[in-house]
Parts: structure tokens; C-alpha cells; sequence
């Protein structure tokens, strides 16, 4: 995959989960909370870091909409 493309689907990524957190006004540092409570361990750099760079794992991005009662996911509202 490009380099280019790899990263519009980064900031696609990015965008979508910043938007759910912002849709439920979660802060980063409620995030680590609500993270630990389902036996994720985070420190909020180490969010505000993966957020930042939009790279992350697909089992942290279902911790994160799993956290934060996420039950669907709209695509077509994400940056592209």
C-alpha cells in the first residue's frame, strides 16, 4: 500500500475514534478509568500518543468503543 494511502486510512482510523469519544464526551484521562475497567491498562500519554499518531491495534480500537458502551459504528461519518 502507498505511503499516502496508508496514511488517509490513519487519520480515518484517528478520526473515527476521536469522534466516538467525543460524541460521549470522554475525556483521555475517563478513558484510562473506563479502560481499566474492563482490565486494559493505559496511561493517558500513552492514549493521547496512539491517538495522535493514529496508529493503534484493532484490539485497542474495540477496548476503546468497548469502554465506552460503543455498540455501533457509523464509516460514513469519518474523515477521509
Amino acid at each position: 500500500m502507498a505511503e499516502g494511502v496508508e496514511e488517509a486510512w490513519d487519520v480515518r482510523v484517528k478520526g473515527l475514534l476521536k469522534a466516538e469519544l467525543k460524541r460521549r464526551n470522554v475525556t483521555y484521562a475517563q478513558l484510562v478509568d473506563k479502560l481499566a475497567d474492563i482490565g486494559v491498562k493505559e496511561t493517558e500519554p500513552n492514549i493521547r500518543n496512539k491517538l495522535a499518531r493514529g496508529k493503534f491495534t484493532a484490539v485497542f480500537f474495540l477496548q476503546v468503543l468497548s469502554a465506552i458502551g460503543a455498540r455501533e459504528l457509523h464509516l460514513d461519518n469519518a474523515s477521509r
